[in-house]
């Protein structure tokens, strides 16, 4: 019971870092800002995601795969990131 209230809690808090990442994106002026807070945000939100998931999975094997995943993710998102910033402060200097 106790276990099954806290991954919810934890499930709850990352929808709610989604939420805000997503606000970023849509509302912050420029490319390095969305980029900012929309990879800061998802990376915490998934990671407060996958961390109530492993609660509920029920055994190490799957806890072990959703960090794995959520590790994953974190790397294509910075490297996908600093492509797009790249790319965007290129096309600024032109």
């Amino acid at each position: 019971m106790i276990l099954a209230l806290l991954a919810t809690v934890l499930i709850g808090a990352g929808l709610i870092f989604f939420i805000a990442g997503t606000l970023g994106l849509l509302r912050f002026p420029d490319v390095l800002c969305r980029i900012h807070a929309l990879t800061k945000a998802d990376n915490i939100g998934l990671g407060l995601v996958a961390a109530g998931l492993a609660l509920l999975g029920g055994s190490w094997a799957v806890a072990f795969k959703l960090l794995l995943i959520w590790l994953l993710v974190m790397a294509a998102g910075t490297t996908a990131a600093q492509l797009v910033a790249g790319h965007s402060q290129a096309e600024d200097e032109r």
